[in-house]
C-alpha cells in the first residue's frame, strides 16, 4: 500500500480555517490527500453538488465550472487547474454513477506552503467557455497545505520532476535539470481496450478486448489494482517494459470509427458529454503507475478516422473543429491526467484534420493545461504526408512543440527526422522530433526471429529497425522511438498483448539509452552533422552528430571506415567504439586518438567490420 496523508479542511468561502463539528452541515469539507512532497500527485477533494454521469440538466461536465488555483508561498508557481465530477470519490472500486465528490490533482514543484482557491461556477456549457455565475457555498472557498521534500529515487519520475519544453530539441526534467530520451511502445494503439475497465466494449468482431494475460505474472505484490484484483495483465506489462529499459508507452484515448472502435472515455460510443467516472479513475491507476515507474505517457487524442471532417457517423469531435465536443474532452483528460509528469498531448494518430483546426486543438491544449505539456501531431508516414502539415505549424505558426513522426519507408527516418529538427530550429522554436511509427502499416517493426507463429516474408528486419529508426532517429537529433507493429505481424499494433514479441528490439534500444545516459553524453547541446561525414544528403551510409569542437559520434550503419572533418577543431580526440548489437563497454582499436584540423580516418571497427558500430570522438581537455 502506498503511504495516504489526509488533511480535511471544513471551509467557508475565502476563509482557509478549520472549523468544528457544529458547522459540519453548513460548510462543504474540502479533502486534501495523497503524499503531500514535492512532484507527487496531490488531490483536493471537495463535497460538492450531488450529481450523476448522464444528468441533463444540469449536465456535471458541461454546466459546472469547478477549477482550482494552486499558488506557492512565494507566489511562483501558481497554477489554474480544471477539476472534474468523481462521482462518490471511488468509482474505480465502486464503479458508481453518480455521487457528489469533485477533484483536482496538482504535482507540486516546490517544498513548503501552497494555498488553494476554488472557483465553482455553474451555467449552461460553463465548462467549455461560457458565462456562469458562481454557486454557493463552493465558489471562494480556501485553504493551504504543506509540502516536504520527495523521498523517492531511482527512475520513479517523482525523483526528478516534471518534464518541460525548454526550447531545446529535447525535453529537461524541472527537479534534476536532465535532459530525456524516449524508447517504448507505440504499439498496441489499443492498450486501454482492455476487459477489466469498466464500460470498455469491442464492437468489431476481429478486434477483441485485452487481457494482457502474458503478463500477468509480471505483476508484482503491492502493485496497484482494482475491484478486487483486476488490472494485473496491464500492470505487468508495463512492469515487463521497465524491466526490459523502457520509458514510454502509448495509447489511443478515443478510436470510434476506428481500426479497434473499442477505446472511449464516455459512458456510451456517442455519449460526449458524459463521461465514465469508474473507467477513467482505473486508467488514471494505469497511468499513475507508469509514472511511478519512469514511464512518458503518449495520449494519442484521436484517430485518423475520427479526427477530422472526413469522419463517417458522426464520429469526430466538432467534424474537426475545436467546438464543444473537443474542448468538453480535452478538458477532461487535462483535468484528470495533466498531473502526470511525463507526457505529450498528440492531436490525433494520421491526424486528418485541417492545419488550421490543428492551430486551434493545440491553442486550447495550451490555455488549459497549467502545466504545458509537450504536445506534437503526427502525420501520414510519406514524404507529401509531411509536407501537407509539418511546415504551416512551424514557429510561430501553431503552440506544437514537437513532431511525432511516422515512415513510411524505415530507411528515411534518419533523413525525415533530421529535416524537422533542423527545420523548426531554423523557425526559432526547436521541436522534440521522435519517430513513433515505423515503415509500412502491414510490417513496422516485426517480432523477433524466434517468436512462436513468426516468419519473415516482408518489410524490414529487427536490425533495419536498430540501425535505420532507433539510431536514425537517435543520430538526426530525434528525442527517441515507440515501435508500431505492423499488422501482418502476430502480436500487431491491434491484437498486441505480448510486448515479449519484440524482447531483442527493446534490448537494442535500452543499449542505446545507456549509452548515451551512462557516459553522459551531452545530446542536448548537439545538433546532426552529417556533412561532416561527406553526407550531405543525411543517406544511410553514415551519421554524425557533433558538439563541435567538443564531441563527435560518427554511426556506421554497415560499418566500414570513414573519414571525419575536423578542419574547424584542434587539439587531440580519443576514438572509441561501441557495438549498439551488444551494448558491451567502449572499445578501442590501434588508432586511439587523432589530431584535429584536417580530416582524419577512424580506421575500421575493433571486430565484426560490416556491422554497425558508433564511434565516440572526445576532446582531451
Amino acid at each position: 500500500m502506498f503511504s495516504l496523508s489526509r488533511l480535511v479542511f471544513f471551509s467557508l468561502p475565502l476563509i482557509g480555517v478549520l472549523v468544528g463539528p457544529a458547522m459540519l452541515q453548513s460548510a462543504p469539507s474540502v479533502a486534501i490527500t495523497g503524499e503531500l512532497k514535492q512532484w507527487h500527485k496531490v488531490t483536493l477533494t471537495l463535497d460538492g453538488p450531488t450529481a450523476a454521469e448522464t444528468d441533463q440538466a444540469p449536465n456535471p461536465f458541461t454546466d459546472y465550472d469547478f477549477t482550482v488555483t494552486f499558488t506557492h508561498e512565494s507566489g511562483t508557481p501558481s497554477y489554474r487547474i480544471p477539476g472534474y465530477f468523481a462521482a462518490d470519490g471511488d468509482a474505480g472500486e465502486t464503479s458508481a454513477t453518480s455521487g457528489d465528490q469533485w477533484r483536482s490533482h496538482l504535482s507540486p514543484d516546490r517544498i513548503g506552503k501552497w494555498s488553494y482557491a476554488i472557483s465553482f461556477r455553474h451555467g449552461n456549457d460553463v465548462a467549455i467557455g461560457e458565462s456562469g455565475t458562481g454557486l454557493a457555498p463552493f465558489d471562494g472557498l480556501s485553504g493551504e497545505f504543506t509540502i516536504a521534500r520527495t523521498d523517492k529515487k531511482g527512475r520513479d519520475f517523482r525523483a526528478h520532476g516534471r518534464l518541460e519544453y525548454v526550447g531545446k530539441h529535447h525535453l529537461r526534467f524541472a527537479g534534476s535539470g536532465d535532459y530525456f530520451l524516449k524508447a517504448g511502445a507505440d504499439a498496441p494503439e489499443t492498450l486501454l481496450a482492455y476487459a477489466d475497465f469498466d464500460g470498455t466494449v469491442a464492437l468489431k468482431p476481429s478486434v477483441s478486448l485485452k487481457t494482457w494475460q502474458p503478463h500477468r505474472g509480471d505483476w508484482r505484490p503491492g502493485d496497484p489494482t482494482w475491484q478486487h484484483g483486476k488490472g494485473k495483465g496491464l500492470i505487468g506489462a508495463i512492469n515487463y517494459l521497465e524491466a526490459k529499459g523502457m520509458n514510454a508507452f502509448s495509447f489511443l484515448t478515443y478510436n470510434a470509427g476506428g481500426d479497434g472502435d473499442n477505446v472511449w472515455p464516455f459512458v456510451g460510443r456517442d455519449k460526449k458529454f458524459h463521461y465514465d467516472c469508474s473507467k477513467l479513475d482505473q486508467w488514471g491507476i494505469v497511468f499513475d503507475h507508469g509514472t511511478r515507474l519512469g514511464m512518458f505517457l503518449h495520449f494519442k487524442l484521436t484517430e485518423s478516422e475520427n479526427s477530422g471532417a472526413r469522419a463517417k457517423d458522426d464520429v469526430a469531435f466538432d467534424e474537426g473543429e475545436t467546438g464543444r465536443e473537443r474542448k468538453l474532452y480535452m478538458r477532461e483528460l487535462i483535468a484528470r491526467f495533466g498531473h502526470a509528469l511525463a507526457l505529450n498531448w498528440n492531436l490525433g494518430e494520421e491526424n486528418t484534420q485541417t492545419v488550421q483546426q490543428q492551430r486551434d486543438m493545440a491553442q486550447f491544449i495550451t490555455e488549459t493545461d497549467a502545466y504545458d505539456h509537450l504536445i506534437v501531431t503526427h502525420t501520414h508516414g510519406n514524404w507529401q504526408g509531411h509536407q501537407k502539415v509539418y511546415p504551416h505549424l512551424l514557429g510561430d505558426q501553431s503552440m506544437l512543440t514537437g513532431a511525432s513522426v511516422q515512415t513510411r519507408y524505415v530507411e528515411d527516418t534518419h533523413r525525415f527526422v533530421e529535416h524537422w529538427v533542423s527545420a523548426s530550429a531554423a523557425a526559432n522554436k526547436p521541436w522534440v522530433v521522435s519517430n513513433d511509427e515505423q515503415a509500412m502499416g502491414s510490417t513496422g517493426v516485426p517480432p523477433d526471429p524466434s517468436y512462436s507463429g513468426y516468419q519473415q516474408t516482408e518489410g524490414p528486419t529487427i536490425h533495419d529497425i536498430r540501425r535505420y529508426a532507433l539510431w536514425g532517429t537517435l543520430m538526426g537529433g530525434g528525442a527517441g522511438v515507440e515501435y508500431y507493429f505492423g499488422y501482418k505481424h502476430p502480436q500487431n499494433d491491434l491484437n498486441a498483448e505480448d510486448w515479449r514479441s519484440r524482447s531483442r528490439s527493446w534490448d537494442y534500444a535500452r543499449y542505446a539509452l545507456e549509452f548515451f545516459n551512462n557516459h553522459r553524453i551531452p545530446f542536448a547541446d548537439m545538433s546532426p552533422a552529417d556533412e561532416l561525414v561527406r553526407n550531405p544528403e543525411h543517406n544511410n551510409e553514415r551519421y554524425c552528430l557533433a558538439k563541435p569542437g567538443s564531441l563527435y559520434l560518427v554511426y556506421l550503419p554497415h560499418g566500414g571506415d570513414v573519414q571525419l572533418d575536423l578542419n574547424r577543431s584542434s587539439g587531440t580526440f580519443t576514438v572509441q567504439w561501441f557495438n549498439p548489437r551488444l551494448g558491451s563497454a567502449l572499445e578501442s582499436t590501434s588508432k586511439k586518438t587523432v589530431q584535429a584540423g584536417r580530416f582524419v580516418n577512424l580506421g575500421l571497427p575493433p571486430s565484426d567490420p560490416n556491422s554497425d558500430w558508433l564511434i565516440i570522438l572526445t576532446k582531451i581537455q
